[in-house]
């Protein structure tokens, strides 16, 4: 929403604007509620819906009040990452020692997640980032008296080094040495190791308990984190809009997923089961919110009941109006305290409750073990279905990959005639990509924050450029870009690599190697049942048998306008027995790294589609569609590498592009630089 500008008039003027609305002129509560908005991410939804969460249709003077007194508070916020500078890292790991010492602790584990475990984090919970400076999306951090560490998986080997006093925290190879076992060799015999049993899976604190035990040392439980005993200026919770997603996006209505949801888990023999997963709760009510960065999660807790019944625990404060009525009676909202007593009331029933070990907080399964319930060990239940696209989700995530194509082609073109004059940084590509995707239309935000790495920065495979890091595009260096949108219809996530000026021997060999098996695992068939991890290995062996490889997964879950990574599928090295279902969207990113010099990646999103016609078949096959449209760098493909079969494929893939982006792109806007339609390259 745009409005204009004006300076605060004081509580009273707004108390008497509001009784003129016939809000309740509770101005603590206002405030409250304001400041918990401030907390939660801009965007474009959340800021022409805020107002509403205060009055159903705020006059002009009213709405310029809460406008000033949003930016007032704003204004009085710490810095919005809250991250640890060099300077400040220290005092703060002195302070977090002494709270700890104040417990009777010594040592503490602290991971990068929040009470729903998950990827991306409110304001509030980005405590390693507070500690540390690492910012990565996946990390643990052990604290002990006399040392410390910090766990990072091979994405951000380098990152870390860079974020972090590593005077301080040992950086540690999050798979190499864990953090179970480096407590085992660290810890000391009669220590006290503590955690918050909300931050840590069952099944997490099952190794740390095993490690301390075998350290002859105790893990307890913690009530009360002590990273927020010492973290003054930690920001409330997020208090985000929280809006409907119509049924013309979702394609099912939420009371006919409940139903099925709730058959599936009587047939499994449990009265209810415990939703902690905000992406879940999103998909079975089809609510979308937006209290963390690029992904419209509403923070909540639910319980469903057999009979489909659910008890949703959210601060009300951000249900827009309408929410209650699409919620309807079987839907009951409760505050977020109320989660507690409503577990002692399933275990004091002796109800068997589900509950996901390797997903939920630990604190959830201790409270409804102590009242007395049997927890049922299982997956959460909305997982696959919510991964299995319908029609309706399908249809719009291709609608949403059109528009969100025709963004990055237009700009691949203006980089094409930018980069070479020099004055290009990466902050400023970056920012250009986000204008084109805004005018695409539709666009409720990015769906990460996007990766923009020239020469060695690209390198660093979830590089994130910072004013300090921003480097210049140079002619002669490789540029890689990997991005994406949230639009109501879908999410989408891309990933390009481009050469700026001719590239050299080398980068031509290792791009064609990453594209050839890009190529493999976008025209692979496979029998019904397989999983990701079985296919994983054609996307490498182009690179193997050069004797290279990369440390990343091939590819990742997207849900439908939801988080841009979510399961239970993947491919990667990683074992994985979920099968690859007809639905399903997946991410096919093979890459390769050269630190120091350059990093290349190509990304697009398929989904998996069944397969008939195959002559002499004896199986159900299936495979894989390309949604992903965008123009493939050509002039770093070695054509002496590619097969017939794979330029064929490459060359329709063009001509693909071009057929859908003629309608939508001018020849000044794009389409003159995509090239001829057929035989983009020659052997």
């Amino acid at each position: 929403m745009s409005v204009c500008r004006t300076t605060y008039q004081g509580d009273e003027a707004l108390a008497r604007l509001l009784s003129k609305a016939g809000v309740a002129s509770d101005i603590a509560a206002i405030r409250s509620l304001i400041s918990g908005n401030v907390a939660a991410p801009q965007t474009a939804a959340s800021e022409r819906d805020w107002l509403r969460l205060i009055a159903r249709a705020p006059s002009p003077a009213l709405t310029a009040q809460l406008v000033a007194l949003r930016d007032e508070i704003a204004a009085g916020m710490a810095d919005p990452e809250n991250r640890a500078t060099p300077g400040a890292s220290a005092e703060r790991l002195a302070l977090l020692r002494a709270e700890m010492k104040r417990r009777g602790l010594d040592g503490f584990v602290l991971p990068r997640t929040d009470e729903h475990q998950g990827e991306y984090l409110p304001k509030r919970a980005q405590r390693v980032a507070w500690l540390t400076g690492f910012v990565g999306s996946a990390g643990v951090v052990v604290v002990l008296a006399d040392r410390a560490a910090i766990f990072v998986d091979g994405r951000y080997t380098l990152q870390v080094r860079s974020q972090v006093d590593t005077a301080l925290y040992d950086p540690q190879h999050l798979t190499e040495t864990p953090p179970d076992r480096w407590l085992q060799a660290n810890a000391g015999r009669g220590q006290r190791i503590g955690y918050d049993p909300w931050l840590h899976t069952v099944d997490g604190v099952g190794r740390l308990r095993t490690a301390c035990e075998r350290a002859g040392a105790e893990l307890v439980a913690l009530d009360g984190n002590p990273v927020d005993a010492v973290w003054t200026a930690q920001p409330p919770a997020p208090l985000a809009p929280v809006r409907v997603q119509e049924i013309a996006h979702a394609g099912a209505g939420a009371a006919e997923k409940r139903r099925a949801i709730a058959a599936g888990i009587v047939a499994d023999g449990a009265d209810a089961v415990v939703l902690n997963a905000p992406d879940s709760i999103a998909w079975l009510l089809n609510i979308r919110g937006g209290d963390v960065p690029r992904t419209p999660f509403a923070l909540s807790f639910a319980v469903l009941d057999r009979d489909g019944a659910v008890d949703l625990f959210i601060d009300r404060r951000k249900l827009l109006p309408e929410l209650f009525d699409h919620l309807g009676n079987q839907v009951a909202v409760r505050q977020p305290d109320e989660l507690g007593p409503a577990l002692d009331a399933l275990g004091r029933a002796g109800r068997r409750v589900r509950v996901d070990p390797a997903a939920a907080p630990s604190w959830i399964f201790d409270r409804l073990t102590k009242a007395g319930a049997a927890v049922l060990r299982g997956e959460d239940p909305v997982q696959l279905p919510k991964a299995c696209k319908n029609a309706v989700e399908l249809a719009g995530c291709r609608a949403a990959h059109l528009r969100d194509g025709a963004a990055l082609t237009r700009f691949l073109a203006w980089l094409a005639h930018e980069a070479p004059k020099g004055r290009l940084t990466e902050i400023a590509a970056g920012e250009r990509l986000a204008a084109f995707r805004a005018e695409a239309g539709d666009l409720r935000d990015l769906s990460f924050d996007s990766i923009t790495g020239a020469g060695p920065n690209g390198a660093i495979v979830h590089y994130r450029a910072t004013p300090e890091s921003n480097r210049p595009i140079r002619v002669g260096e490789l540029f890689l870009v990997d991005s994406g949108g949230q639009y109501p219809d879908g999410t989408t996530d891309v990933t390009r690599t481009i050469a700026i000026g001719a590239p050299g021997a080398e980068e031509r060999d290792r791009f064609t190697r990453v594209l050839k098996g890009h190529i493999a695992l976008a025209t692979a068939r496979f029998p019904a049942g397989t999983s990701g991890s079985q296919l994983d290995a054609l996307a490498r062996l182009p690179l193997w048998q050069a004797g290279l490889d990369y440390d990343h997964g091939t590819g990742h879950g997207v849900g439908s306008y939801l988080s841009v990574h979510e399961g239970p599928h993947r491919i990667s090295k990683i074992p994985n027995t979920v099968a690859l279902r007809p639905g399903m969207i997946v991410s096919n990113e093979p890459g390769y790294y050269k630190t120091g010099a350059y990093g290349i990646r190509i990304e697009n999103l398929v989904t998996v589609v069944e397969l008939s016609g195959i002559a002499g078949a004896e199986r159900s096959m299936l495979g894989f569609d390309t949604l992903t449209l965008a123009p493939i760098d050509r002039n770093l493909v070695e054509p002496a590498l590619m097969t017939a079969a794979e330029t064929a494929w490459l060359d329709a893939y063009h001509k693909r592009v071009r057929d859908n982006f003629v309608s939508l792109l001018g020849v000044r806007r794009g389409i003159g630089w995509l090239g001829r339609p057929h035989h983009l390259i020659r052997r």
